[in-house]
């Protein structure tokens, strides 16, 4: 995880330098949905920047679990934690197998996987000339 500062908000997208061309409302998103995974115990927890290379969206996050149970844990505080910003999902894959469920927001893609899916496909390796998101700090325990 990242332990760097979140950009500040004044900047326009346009205005970055970071190299980060995904919208405002999107890193919004990005951020509000990383923390809701991390609050459920995530893992590995990176959000891309993929706008400059997808038409479809702006920022694919990826979460990982070591088990199903504790995706769909996962996937459910992302769900509730972006309908407070008034999102919902326009789709929703893989939720029955739980172990890789992907939630399309239009302006993000969210993917928790299993632990062993995530090595496997390897999605930061296939994005790795997307920049990285920079994420706000995040424990490792919710309750510190």
């Amino acid at each position: 995880m990242n332990n760097r500062a979140w950009p500040p908000h004044e900047l326009k997208d346009h205005e970055r330098r970071d190299g980060v061309t995904a919208s405002d409302r999107a890193r919004e998103l990005a951020v509000a949905a990383a923390l809701a995974a991390n609050d459920k115990l995530a893992t590995d927890i990176v959000a891309l920047d993929v706008s400059d290379r997808l038409v479809i969206t702006d920022v694919f996050l990826l979460a990982s679990a070591p088990n199903d149970r504790q995706v769909r844990a996962i996937v459910e505080a992302i769900e509730e934690r972006l309908l407070t910003l008034d999102a919902k999902p326009i789709r929703r894959e893989g939720e029955r197998e739980g172990r890789w469920v992907l939630l399309d927001y239009g302006e993000i893609v969210v993917h928790v996987q299993h632990n062993d899916e995530r090595q496997y496909y390897s999605l930061e390796r296939l994005w790795r000339d997307c920049p990285l998101i920079e994420l706000p700090a995040m424990p490792r325990n919710p309750s510190q």
